[in-house]
């Protein structure tokens, strides 16, 4: 449950409909039962806020930050269909890089006018700048997690939900702590509600695969993932209720028209950004959906309400809350976390496949059979491969601070003064696949983050909205279900290859965004 993440601002949603039925799992996995022993729970303990210390003075040479924000409307306007028209996301920052010889320089960030009144950002592309994003000390992040622009409050039912508050703000620290609370109450549902609800999207994948010859992953993976969560978070199934088999598509909607200024549908591009950026879509058109949606949260969540009201939260504002929590960070990091691991692994190869497949047997055989967190942590090709993937391709591609003081940031080669009030902007992508950090940057090394030397490098996996080395707490912004997801991750890589020997997969690239077709499913033969 990422509170604090944005969880897929370049994903293009799918709009596709829900399975028409859903059957729940008879068949049980061939080794083992599932079990969570107490002392392996995840760590959900509220640590003090962290404390920065302060830099020495920099070596590096001051130089003016490069770049210009142009003429008022015209720039801004014209830097939006450069990103989303003329070259693209990547091409438009690395043509900037190229022609400004700086990781560090001033340039306009989507959506502008008509719908942020100041595109004007300092963008930051380089692992070692990147960072100062996560430091409040430096940063303020009030209403700041969609960007340059804030969605309507009609959203999120006229709150501003935790996602949007800066850490100084009273709320901030009593929402997060609700997370934590909820998170530690439900820890022992976790491994066998992802078991059983992925078993579902397994057996659906291969019934498909023998009728049809292939299967679409996405559709099926979107169900289970809300399914587990539902079931693991709230012990409620989803389709028991006046949800289910809908809540993906009610979700998707809802998404989209909170971010629909950050996405670009394929149309010609003067009628695709007269219709996503002109105006904002209004909240009236999901209005029904989230209420769906609020129901049955209120419905499932009351020990968590409970808590919420104990510690000063109205019930209803607290609801609002995990439905965004659960829905916007958690499902949609899911939604698009899981489809690219399987795509990176599956473009990997059988040998990364046989190497998988070898530890983690061999591990839960020597576990007595157990998926457990202890004997996951006893797979380090396994956790590099879940590193691997949140690094290359990470599910929090941008993110935004506003300086609250004058200070400098340091890039490889020089520093720069940046003054109070300036917006600040990481593309995070660029800053994980950062050359002078990561060797072969740009490549899938399944084995990178293996052994003391690829462990150190973890503290550069910044997918969080922080270090992977470091935890979350009520004093940063650093997702509350960073372990959760990192948990969650671990488990699909271990299901699928107690599974399969391996997967073969099909990736197009569509308007709407990448869409993963599974073509081969090798059963488990040792």
């Amino acid at each position: 449950m990422a509170s604090t993440c944005l969880a897929f601002p370049s994903l293009q949603p799918k709009f596709q409909s829900s399975r028409k039925s859903s059957k729940p799992s008879t068949r049980r996995f061939i080794v083992r039962p599932i079990t969570a022993s107490v002392s392996e729970k995840p760590s959900v303990s509220v640590p003090p806020a962290t404390v920065v210390a302060q830099p020495e003075p920099t070596k590096l040479p001051i130089k003016k930050i490069p770049g210009n924000y142009g003429l008022p409307f015209v720039g801004p306007i014209r830097d939006r269909f450069d990103y989303f028209y003329n070259q693209g996301r990547d091409e438009y920052f690395k043509s900037r890089v190229q022609k400004y010889q700086s990781t560090v320089f001033r340039a306009n960030m989507p959506p502008g006018p008509l719908i942020a009144s100041n595109p004007n950002v300092v963008v930051l592309l380089d692992g070692k700048s990147f960072p100062v994003l996560f430091d409040v000390t430096k940063v303020e992040k009030k209403d700041l997690f969609t960007g340059t622009f804030m969605p309507s409050t009609e959203l999120t039912g006229g709150y501003r939900v935790l996602s949007y508050l800066d850490p100084s703000e009273p709320n901030h620290g009593k929402l997060k702590r609700l997370l934590f609370f909820h998170l530690k109450a439900r820890r022992d549902h976790i491994i066998p509600e992802f078991h059983s609800s992925y078993t579902e999207l397994f057996e659906g994948l291969e019934n498909e695969l023998a009728t049809k010859g292939k299967a679409a992953f996405g559709e099926p993976s979107d169900l289970a993932a809300f399914n587990f969560l539902a079931r693991s978070l709230y012990g409620t199934n989803p389709v028991d209720t006046k949800l289910g088999l809908d809540a993906p598509k009610m979700i998707a909607k809802w998404l989209f028209v909170q971010l629909s200024p950050l996405f670009s549908l394929g149309l010609p591009k003067h009628l695709d950004d007269l219709l996503l950026r002109t105006a904002r879509l209004p909240p009236a058109l999901v209005k029904a959906d989230y209420q769906k949606l609020y129901d049955f949260f209120y419905a499932s969540s009351g020990f968590v309400l409970d808590e919420a009201e104990r510690i000063g939260i109205s019930r209803e504002e607290a609801c609002h809350n995990l439905l965004f929590a659960t829905c916007f960070n958690s499902y949609g990091g899911m939604r698009f976390l899981f489809p690219n691991m399987v795509k990176w692994i599956g473009r990997a190869g059988v040998k990364l496949h046989t190497q998988l497949a070898e530890e983690i047997r061999s591990v839960i055989r020597s576990n007595g059979g157990n998926i457990t967190m202890a004997a996951m942590e006893q797979m380090p090709l396994m956790k590099s491969v879940v590193y691997e993937s949140l690094r290359i391709e990470p599910p929090v591609a941008l993110q935004y601070g506003k300086a609250k003081k004058d200070f400098v940031i340091e890039s490889h080669d020089a520093a720069f003064r940046v003054k109070e009030g300036e917006m600040i902007f990481g593309y995070q992508p660029f800053a994980t696949k950062d050359p002078k950090i990561f060797e072969r940057a740009e490549e899938f090394v399944a084995d990178r983050f293996v052994g003391e030397e690829g462990e150190k490098l973890l503290k550069h996996v910044l997918w969080s909205n922080g270090p992977e080395s470091e935890s979350p707490s009520i004093g940063n912004k650093q997702c509350a279900g960073k372990d959760l997801v990192i948990l969650v991750s671990r488990l699909l890589v271990v299901e699928l290859f107690l599974r399969y020997d391996s997967i073969e997969i099909e990736v197009d690239s569509t308007p709407l965004g990448a869409a993963l077709t599974v073509t081969s499913l090798k059963k488990a033969s040792f």
